[in-house]
């Protein structure tokens, strides 16, 4: 938007005013309407400017957040990620460090309880 200038305010309302059939004549209350409408002016392009700087910012802001949201992103993917099964199950066990395979304990046969034939 291009800045306003401060008598620019001043004329355009001067001439609505001469539309709607009331002339503006030089005077103490016009010299105070001149001066609301430099102020007004100032007012107008200050907030411009003020927008034009936040939109920039928040431009930036929008940048580091959604690099933040990749970042979240991918730790939760790494976090939640299915667990990789094994290479092979039949695959042999590992050496044991001295060198030789590792011993495998045999399975015991499985003995029934015995009962005793008394109450106790």
């Amino acid at each position: 938007m291009n800045p306003i200038q401060k008598d620019e305010l001043y004329e355009n309302i001067s001439q609505f005013l001469k539309g709607k059939g009331i002339e503006l004549k030089e005077g103490s209350y016009t010299k105070g309407i001149h001066a609301g409408c430099s102020l007004l002016a100032d007012a107008i392009n200050l907030s411009q400017t003020g927008l034009d700087r936040a939109k920039v910012g928040l431009e930036k802001t929008k940048e580091g957040i959604e690099k933040k949201f990749d970042q979240v992103r991918q730790v939760i993917h790494e976090k939640t990620a299915p667990v990789k099964p094994p290479l092979t199950a039949s695959a042999p066990p590992p050496p044991a460090p001295n060198g030789k395979p590792k011993a495998t304990a045999r399975a015991k046969p499985k003995m029934k309880p015995k009962r005793s034939k008394g109450k106790r």
